[in-house]
C-alpha cells in the first residue's frame, strides 16, 4: 500500500555530511534497498532489514512537531518505495526543505525534493568474499545493479541541487570516479565530494590524499561530522 512505508527509524539530530552538514534535520530512514554494499553503515536499512509499518499521515506529523525545517528521506534505498512521493510532497507542502539519499540507480517521478544527495556505488562496495553473501548471489547482483548512468542522469536533471558523495577506500578509486563522471552531466566540481569509507574517525595523514585531490581538482571532502560527534550510533 502507497500510503505504509517501512520505517527503520526515525529521529532529529544534525545532517552530519554534504552541502547542509551541521543542518537539524529530522531523519526517516526506510527499510529495504536494492544493493548490499559490503561496508554499508546501516545494515538494520540493506542487509538485515528491521521495520515499522508507518502511515505517511503519522511520519508528517512527526516531522512538523520536530520544529525542524528540514527532512532527509534516506534508507536503505528510499527511491524503490512508491510511498516516497506522497511522503516528500506532504511534507513539501509543510514547507520542509527535503534532501533524498539515494544510490542513484533507479528513477521515482513525482518526488518532491530539494537537494538530491546521490552516493554512486564504486567497485569498492561489491560484497565479494562477504561472509554474509556465502553464495555470492548479492555480490553479483550488487555488481549489475550498482551503476545506472540513465537513473544518474535523469535525477540530476529533475532536481535543482545536488552532490554526489563518493565513498573512496584508497587512490586507486580515482580512475572510477573519473569514468563515472565522465558519463554523468549537470553538476558543477563543487557538487563532487569524496568520503573516506569507514565508520570511525580517520586519522589525518590516512586522509591526506583526498583532501590533495579536493583541492587540485575543485572536489569536497565530506567528513562524517555525526561519527565525529556521536560515533557509529544509531538515531544520530
Amino acid at each position: 500500500m502507497s500510503d505504509i512505508l517501512p520505517i527503520s527509524e526515525t529521529f532529529v539530530s544534525i545532517q552530519g555530511e554534504g552541502k547542509l552538514t551541521g543542518t537539524p534535520s529530522w531523519f526517516c530512514r526506510l527499510a529495504g534497498c536494492n544493493l548490499r554494499c559490503t561496508w554499508c553503515d546501516t545494515p538494520y536499512a540493506s542487509w538485515n532489514p528491521e521495520k515499522t509499518d508507518r502511515t505517511i499521515d503519522s511520519l508528517v506529523e512527526e516531522a512538523v512537531a520536530s520544529g525542524v525545517k528540514h527532512a532527509v528521506l534516506t534508507g536503505g534505498e528510499p527511491m524503490i518505495f512508491k510511498g516516497l512521493v506522497p511522503l516528500s510532497n506532504e511534507l513539501a507542502k509543510r514547507g520542509l526543505h527535503i534532501t533524498i539519499e539515494t544510490a542513484g540507480t533507479v528513477t521515482l517521478p513525482g518526488v518532491s525534493c530539494h537537494l538530491l544527495s546521490l552516493s554512486p556505488k564504486l567497485a569498492n562496495s561489491t560484497p565479494v568474499g562477504d561472509p554474509r553473501d556465502p553464495d555470492g548471489v548479492w555480490a553479483t547482483r550488487h555488481e549489475q545493479r550498482r551503476l545506472s548512468f540513465e537513473a544518474l542522469n535523469t535525477l540530476i536533471a529533475s532536481t535543482p541541487d545536488r552532490q554526489m558523495k563518493f565513498v573512496v577506500a584508497g587512490p586507486d578509486d580515482l580512475p572510477e570516479i573519473e569514468s563515472v563522471l565522465d558519463q554523468i552531466s549537470g553538476y558543477a566540481p563543487h557538487d563532487v565530494m569524496l568520503m573516506p569509507e569507514g565508520v570511525t574517525v580517520p586519522d589525518n595523514a590516512s586522509i591526506q590524499w583526498i583532501i590533495d585531490e579536493c583541492v587540485r581538482r575543485g572536489w569536497s571532502y565530506c567528513p562524517r561530522v555525526h561519527i565525529q560527534l556521536f560515533g557509529d550510533t544509531r538515531g544520530t
